[in-house]
């Protein structure tokens, strides 16, 4: 029974109660009323049912209701859900030992926390005390969280009306290859100038404290911008340069989304720090830290304090180890060859429709940025948010960042469990709600 037939309310009370009671957190609610949700789709009170190429808040990467994860809820919730803080469980333990066994070496220390804003905030808080420094460097179009550090560090969006921010937070020119800054003699980005300059500027304003460089090896928000080849290696040699620690940010790219377990594997770079949340707990409340016993060891000899009230929670943990087991059961493997097949039907929606601007990402993780015209590369946003409107009409929830100096660029990332049969099904809605809602902006 649906909890409006259970309450009696009708979509009018329902949306009056939102009107009355919730405090708007976004610009804006998506117009329907989610009932329940079950693998890649999403039923709402009127009896629709929505492809959902979100997975979620990006998090839900084995889709909804996963039956190996709703076991492990029924079975760990009635032994051990939560523990004060300086208890340790198996399953924290365990965790944690295999987090550090998918991970190069030398990352084999884990934190296990909530969200994707308290692991950031908890890695540059480790930074901080490691280094002596203060100050931290992250692109100008950033996202990792909503706390102080971390939006501190956070650049995309939500910076004014705010007060001040944390002292000591420099940016970095965002490395992208669609909308380059500074070219070459080709017109394509010179990310190593660029890099470099970014640098030469960082040291001007710098006290001498540098701590941390702060970076998503894709840039989820900033529309899905994959830095180029040995761009990574090159900003780790600066920091280490400057005896900063590097932190990749994978709250979205984490745990086999890009194709590879771990994003920054295609570079063969290994960061001081990694940060994971949303994709770890695969839509629950479970992020982690993990770092080197070498910068752990140095941290605790310091003092390190990040005691929170769901540090190494155990039934968040459980469902930790069982994403994992899930992963590695092969559902992991085939994320390169469903990637493949999403971006070879969104380049094929490039040949047919000119708004299509630029198709980029890796894995299940893809971009799809509109454009007005592809000479000048002129974004509209408004064009983004009138196919998600059409798209939602058809039965696809898709997700466009909106920001004006972002353009309109379509975050694509379905579950890992996703079909081929549902990816193509999205991929005929976006072609009919592109056909029919482009011709009224171009």
């Amino acid at each position: 029974m649906s909890l409006l037939a259970e309450t009696g309310l009708d979509a009018g009370a329902f949306w009056a109660d939102v009107d009355r009671h919730v405090v708007r957190y976004c610009p804006s609610w998506v117009p329907t009323i989610v009932e329940r949700a079950a693998g890649s789709m999403l039923y709402t009170s009127d009896g629709r049912q929505i492809l959902d190429f979100t997975s979620g808040q990006m998090s839900s990467i084995l889709g909804h209701s996963h039956p190996a994860i709703t076991a492990t809820l029924r079975e760990t919730a009635g032994t051990l859900d939560h523990l004060f803080s300086g208890m340790l469980s198996r399953p924290v333990v365990d965790l944690s030992r295999r987090l550090a066994e998918s991970l190069p070496a030398p990352l084999e220390k884990a934190l296990l926390l909530t969200t994707g804003a308290e692991s950031n905030e908890a890695a540059l808080r480790m930074a901080k005390l490691v280094t002596g420094g203060h100050e931290v460097v992250a692109f100008t179009r950033s996202w990792h969280g909503m706390t102080l550090g971390a939006a501190s560090a956070t650049y995309s969006a939500a910076r004014k009306g705010y007060g001040p921010a944390s002292p000591g937070n420099f940016v970095l020119p965002t490395p992208d290859p669609y909308r380059p800054d500074i070219v070459d003699g080709d017109g394509e980005l010179d990310w190593r100038r660029q890099l470099d300059l970014g640098f030469s500027m960082i040291d001007a304003q710098s006290t001498g404290a540098l701590a941390a460089c702060i970076v998503e090896p894709i840039l989820s928000s900033a529309g899905v911008v994959v830095p180029p080849p040995g761009y990574l290696a090159a900003l780790r040699d600066h920091c280490h340069a400057r005896g900063m620690l590097l932190i990749f940010d994978e709250a979205q790219t984490g745990l086999c989304r890009t194709g590879d377990w771990y994003a920054f594997e295609r570079d063969g770079v290994v960061p001081d720090m990694i940060t994971l949340s949303k994709t770890l707990g695969a839509g629950l409340p479970l992020a982690a830290v993990v770092t080197s016993a070498e910068i752990e060891e140095r941290a605790h000899e310091r003092g390190y304090l990040f005691y929170t009230t769901h540090v190494s929670d155990p039934l968040v943990a459980a469902v930790g180890i069982t994403v994992m087991d899930v992963l590695a059961g092969g559902v992991g493997a085939e994320v390169a060859a469903k990637g493949e097949f999403l971006a070879a039907g969104l380049r094929e929606l490039a040949t047919r429709h000119a708004v299509v601007g630029d198709v980029r990402g890796r894995g299940l993780m893809q971009g799809l940025e509109l454009v007005l015209d592809r000479s000048t590369k002129e974004s509209s946003p408004d064009l983004g948010v009138a196919v998600t409107e059409r798209c939602l009409e058809l039965g696809l929830h898709m997700n466009v960042v909106q920001l004006r100096e972002m353009g309109g660029t379509f975050r694509i990332a379905p579950a890992l469990t996703t079909s081929r049969e549902e990816l193509q099904l999205g991929l005929e809605i976006l072609d009919q709600a592109l056909g029919e809602v482009a011709p009224r902006f171009v």
